[in-house]
């Protein structure tokens, strides 16, 4: 009794909603937009509500008091109806055009189909490509850090060597090197569905060796978001395409998985400040783990928004925040005055410092959450309908893809998309989407060049005399 009293009535109307969309998205899963709407509603249930279960809620109400968390918690109630009602319409306006087909991954996960020729034909030639694709990035890696091997591909076994490094306000064309570093992440992540769902010996076999020399780029990074890009869609894509069992194993073998990267997350929360990930295991004084160190903290910034909000400290920017999410790909070298993103929130919750012009005059930026963003941009109560329209986009994007799933590079693409969705409940950002929208860069010119090619092999020859003597003589 004491537990349900501890929360106030507005959390328990979230949950309940959460639940009753929930249970609507399940029953649309065949329609392509129910997966991606259950992700949506599965981040906010965990970067929110499993702020205020995970974390100390007593101390929040000392903190904030119960107006103020009252009143955030009335924002994500308004996120959570708001998502839920705009999802379905806007995904049948956005794919209005193959809204006839049904989702692949379903078929996929529900059949053999993913295990039939053409599929894994498909696959294997993807894979190819990426391949190629992985080794020029990685042949530029290698020049970027002066041939430290063993830094770029085994940090565990030293110092790790970053070629992608850079200030936090890039200058010049530092653009292209975020390019780099997020197509880094995309081919990380693709590499682990191929280990989890090829069929073909050399392709799995290659994937496996692409992932043992990738993945602990990411592992022994301190950057928890390119961790759970990297790792998780493999993992998922064995557990639910080639892992037998019913839904009962399959869900105990991802809650193993989970609870595996969670203790591992804390770890790195409680070790990544004074010394690199590698020289902290290999250490015998290592830093005791912290409850908090997950990072699970959404709802408490939440709080601080509104908090500085009904202060008068923080005012809404009307826009300016998300305009500079939208101009973030433009490099600063033809945009000097290309707007900041989030200096002007981290500044107020303390993050200033004098000496760091590299830096935007912060110490560090503060993530305000899938709900908070859109608070700070238009404030309690078109903000988070404003986060909400962003996401149901979101959402029929990954719909548009399993719907043409049949073309393996959605289905890489999907399998992206999906676990990015996760890592979205920190802040809706380019900055976390950039290995999707590369990805789709990347399988757009493939496509291009291998359309180009085939139209010129269809073509057919100009008749000339040389080319007939050469028929005549073969008659």
């Amino acid at each position: 009794m004491q537990f349900v009293l501890q929360f106030p009535f507005p959390f328990w109307l979230v949950s309940v909603t959460l639940l009753i969309f929930g249970w609507r998205f399940w029953g649309a899963r065949r329609e392509a937009w129910g997966l991606p709407g259950l992700a949506v509603l599965g981040t906010i249930s965990v970067w929110y509500l499993g702020d205020a279960l995970y974390n100390d809620y007593a101390d929040y109400q000392v903190m904030f008091g119960s107006y103020i968390l009252s009143r955030a918690w009335w924002q994500v109630m308004l996120f959570v109806m708001a998502f839920g009602v705009m999802v379905c319409p806007l995904h049948r306006r956005i794919n209005r055009r193959i809204l006839r087909r049904r989702s692949s991954v379903m078929d996929y996960m529900t059949t053999r189909r993913l295990e039939s020729s053409p599929v894994q034909s498909a696959l294997d030639k993807t894979c190819i490509v990426l391949l190629i694709a992985w080794m020029l990035l990685y042949t530029v890696a290698l020049l970027r850090v002066e041939g430290d091997v063993l830094g770029l591909f085994a940090p565990y076994l030293g110092e790790k060597a970053d070629p992608w490094s850079r200030s936090r306000i890039g200058t010049g064309f530092d653009s292209f090197i975020s390019i780099a570093s997020n197509f880094q992440i995309f081919l990380a992540a693709c590499f682990g569905v191929f280990a989890a769902i090829a069929r073909k010996p050399r392709t799995r076999i290659t994937a496996f060796i692409i992932c043992f020399l990738t993945l602990p780029y990411f592992i022994f990074d301190r950057t928890r978001n390119t961790m759970l890009a990297t790792m998780l869609p493999g993992i998922i894509s064995w557990v639910f395409f080639r892992l037998r069992g019913n839904i009962l194993v399959k869900a105990a073998v991802l809650g193993v998985a989970f609870l595996g990267i969670s203790q591992w997350f804390s770890f790195v929360m409680s070790n990544r400040g004074e010394r690199t990930i590698a020289s902290a295991i290999r250490s015998e004084n290592e830093t005791e783990n912290s409850k908090a160190g997950n990072g699970l903290n959404m709802f408490e910034e939440l709080s601080w928004i509104n908090a500085f909000m009904v202060t008068g400290i923080y005012k809404p920017n009307w826009g300016e925040r998300y305009l500079a999410e939208l101009v973030n790909p433009i490099p600063r070298a033809l945009w000097q005055g290309k707007p900041m993103i989030g200096i002007d929130y981290s500044i107020v919750r303390g993050q200033s410092v004098e000496d760091a012009d590299d830096q935007a005059g912060v110490a560090a930026s503060i993530s305000t959450g899938m709900v908070g963003q859109g608070v700070v941009n238009f404030g309690g109560i078109l903000g988070p309908i404003a986060a909400a329209v962003l996401m149901a986009v979101w959402v029929a994007i990954l719909a548009r893809q399993d719907l043409f799933g049949d073309d393996p590079a959605r289905f890489l693409l999907y399998g992206a998309g999906m676990v990015l969705t996760f890592n979205m409940g920190r802040d809706i950002t380019l900055l976390v989407v950039y290995p999707f929208i590369f990805g789709c860069l990347l399988f757009w010119v493939f496509r291009k060049l291998t359309r180009r090619n085939l139209q010129q092999k269809s073509r057919p020859r100009r008749f000339t005399k040389q080319n007939s003597r050469a028929t005549l003589t073969n008659i």
